[in-house]
C-alpha cells in the first residue's frame, strides 16, 4: 500500500503526465513522416517542453515509496513502428556523436541515433504512465523520477542537442552537407 502523495505532488503529476502525453502523441505523428518538412522544428518544440517537466522532476527532493520493490505496471510496449519511423524520416541525418558523460570526459565519446534516444525516453515515459493511469501516482512519479535522473534525462537532452544542431544547420548553413528535414 503506497501512501498518497500530498495535493501539490498530485498536481505536478497531473500537469507532467499532460506534458509527458503531449511529447508521446507528437513524437509518433513526426514518426508517421506525413509532414517531413516541419519534422525537426517540431523535434525541437517537443524535446523543449519534455525537457522543462525533466527539470521539474529532478528539483523535486526524491519521491520516496513505502515498499521496496515497484510494482509491474503491465507489459512493456512495442515501439520498433516509432523507432523505425523516426529513421526512416531522418535518414542518414538520425546518427550523431555525442560525449558519453559529460562528467567524466575519459569515457570519450560515442555513436548515438536520435530515433533510438527518442524511442528510450518514450519507453521510460510509457513505463510511468502506466502507473499513473493506474491510479499510483506516488510509484509514477518515483519511476519518472528515478528514471529522468537515470537514462531518459540524458537520452533526450542528447537527442535534442543533436536537433538543435540539425536545426541550426538547415538555417544557417547556405551550402551545408546537412540536407533533410526542417
Amino acid at each position: 500500500m503506497q501512501t498518497e502523495p500530498s495535493a501539490d505532488l498530485e498536481a505536478l503529476a497531473v500537469s507532467v503526465s499532460a506534458q509527458m502525453t503531449g511529447f508521446l502523441l507528437a513524437l509518433a505523428q513526426v514518426a508517421r513522416g506525413d509532414e517531413p518538412e516541419i519534422a525537426l522544428s517540431h523535434l525541437m518544440l517537443e524535446t523543449s517542453q519534455l525537457g522543462l517537466a525533466g527539470g521539474r522532476l529532478a528539483a523535486l527532493s526524491d519521491v520516496g515509496l513505502d515498499d521496496q520493490f515497484e510494482v509491474d505496471p503491465g507489459d512493456d510496449p512495442d515501439l520498433d513502428t516509432l523507432r523505425d519511423g523516426l529513421r526512416r524520416l531522418l535518414g542518414e541525418l538520425d546518427v550523431y556523436v555525442d560525449v558519453v558523460d559529460p562528467m567524466a570526459p575519459e569515457r570519450g565519446t560515442a555513436v548515438f541515433r536520435v530515433s533510438d534516444e527518442l524511442t528510450s525516453v518514450a519507453a521510460d515515459l510509457m513505463h510511468g504512465m502506466a502507473h499513473f493511469s493506474q491510479g499510483r501516482t506516488a510509484e509514477a512519479l518515483w519511476w519518472w523520477q528515478y528514471s529522468y535522473l537515470s537514462s531518459w534525462g540524458s537520452a533526450l537532452l542528447s537527442a535534442q542537442r543533436a536537433v538543435s544542431s540539425l536545426v541550426a544547420h538547415t538555417r544557417l548553413d547556405a551550402d551545408s552537407v546537412v540536407a533533410g528535414p526542417v
